[in-house]
């Protein structure tokens, strides 16, 4: 609901501006903040109520955005041409402000409920902290204590060990790659159609087909995913999908005529769907539920850089060269390059993970390893259950118990 009102504030304030740093900052920061707490909590959210069909839910709530997107193209025309920039910057703010609504019906699931402790547990946890204090010198303890609650405080909302995750580091690099040519061809479709001769309105509704079939892709693609032949490895077809966005970007420059451009649109809404639908099922799918909040964090903030590069270079390269099919062919190859490297990469380590289960059953399956645990932890709970001083209450307060247990018994 907050991210709604930025957002709101940023596009009405736009408006008024009369310069392009105040736009930078109003359109720029001040939205662009706004939309980043709107799309984490909306994409978090339905990992919290679904599970089992958990890519379908994905793919229908992912269908919102290009249902706006076939309508902004030449509504943003129909906009400009009618109130002016400034007009049109009062009234996308005006539906911006409609993100508090959807915010306010982000409901919980049920009462949060804390794990009750029970009163031994505290005195046991006191009596075993007393021990460890007489132990060592406070003061290093105290420090050690400090930079351990600051870790975990941190720890809390980035957890930092994901980058011991074989499958998110996998994930993140072809992701980074990726976004290097994901969004420079929505940003440049309209112009290069405008730049082979067809008019403004033809032009953007080029964006309006692509949003089209988007729209019908992305729930499509979380029916696909959802099936019990897909699901168990859709981290292959995330792969597929990322390379097949590329290959129409390769052949986006043989297509010279407006026909051509439908095609390419049409293909292009598909590929963009595909990937988006399943974009963060397969985040959710590598590191679980419990890590994704900390998951999509780290991954965004690694992600943007590269998004933040992308149409740049894309527009070096139509300066550079005068025309717009090298920009296609730089996209293309990134894409095809990540989706090849994203599937390689996902091949190994579905084959590490099979590895490690078999090991895994084999320990659980020798009689051997398993007596040795089981004496382990005979040992363990002898050295932890030691007699001493500190654990005296502990000790009565459970005799006492066992008494009453007993007096219960014979009664």
């Amino acid at each position: 609901m907050f991210g709604g009102l930025l957002c709101g504030v940023g596009m009405i304030s736009a408006a008024f501006c009369t310069s392009i740093l105040q736009l930078y900052i109003c359109v720029g920061f001040i939205t662009g903040f706004g939309l980043a707490l709107n799309l984490q909590p909306s994409v978090i959210i339905i990992g919290k109520y679904f599970l089992k069909r958990r890519p379908i839910a994905n793919g229908l709530a992912m269908a919102g955005s290009p249902v706006m997107l076939c309508t902004l193209a030449p509504l943003n025309q129909f906009l400009f041409d009618n109130f002016g920039w400034r007009g049109s910057f009062l009234i996308l703010g005006a539906i911006l402000l409609n993100c508090c609504v959807a915010g306010a019906l982000f409901r919980p699931i049920g009462p949060g409920t804390a794990p009750v402790k029970t009163q031994v547990t505290e005195e046991g946890k006191d009596a075993l902290k007393g021990k460890i204090t007489e132990d060592g010198p406070m003061e290093n303890k105290t420090e050690e204590e400090g930079e351990k609650d600051c870790f975990e405080k941190v720890n809390q909302y980035l957890d930092f060990s994901l980058f011991k995750h074989r499958g998110f580091l996998i994930y993140l690099i072809g992701n980074v790659l990726m976004f290097l040519g994901f969004f420079a061809p929505i940003v440049f479709l309209a112009p290069y159609a405008k730049h082979t001769g067809i008019d403004e309105y033809s032009a953007a509704f080029l964006l309006s087909i692509l949003a089209m079939v988007d729209m019908v892709a992305r729930p499509t693609t979380g029916i696909v995913a959802n099936s019990r032949w897909v699901r168990p490895r859709i981290q292959y077809f995330f792969s597929f999908a990322i390379a097949f966005n590329g290959t129409c970007h390769l052949l986006c420059p043989l297509a010279s005529s407006y026909t051509g451009l439908i095609v390419y649109s049409s293909f292009f809404g598909l590929a963009f769907g595909m990937v988006c639908a399943m974009l963060f099922e397969t985040l959710m799918d590598l590191v679980g539920a419990a890590r994704f909040t900390s998951a999509v964090g780290l991954v965004t903030i690694a992600e943007c850089c590269t998004i933040l590069l992308g149409p740049p270079i894309g527009g070096i390269l139509i300066d550079t060269f005068g025309d717009y099919k090298y920009m296609f062919i730089k996209c293309g190859a990134v894409m095809v390059l990540a989706g090849t490297f994203l599937f390689i990469m996902n091949y190994y380590n579905y084959r590490m993970l099979a590895k490690e289960e078999k090991e895994r059953k084999a320990k659980e399956e020798d009689p051997k390893s398993v007596r040795t645990e089981n004496e382990g932890k005979k040992n363990w709970n002898k050295d932890s259950t030691q007699d001493g001083p500190e654990l005296e209450p502990l000790r009565e307060k459970g005799e006492g118990l066992k008494k009453e247990m007993n007096g219960t018994n014979e009664a």
